[in-house]
């Protein structure tokens, strides 16, 4: 495996982390129901370990990091936003 895989998963695994977080706080904010705060947030943290296992295993390059960049920013767009 190649190591700049393992460093864009662990880039996007850092950025995807607080993205789980700010989704659950803005599903909160929407709905008052914790059963949906726990959906959208297993939800998310499942779509961010399949891109996590394709990042580490099939995406191309360019595709990875154009990936890492768009969650990174959207991370920023939902924090500064908040």
């Amino acid at each position: 495996m190649e190591t700049w895989r393992i460093i864009a998963t662990g880039l996007l695994a850092a950025a995807g982390l607080p993205l789980v977080l700010v989704v659950m706080a803005k599903t909160r904010d929407r709905v008052n129901s914790s059963g949906q705060v726990a959906v959208s947030g297993a939800v998310t943290l499942t779509v961010l370990a399949v891109v996590a296992v394709l990042t580490l295993t099939v995406l191309p390059g360019v595709v990875t990091w154009i990936v890492v960049a768009a969650v990174a920013a959207a991370v920023s767009v939902m924090m500064l936003a908040s």
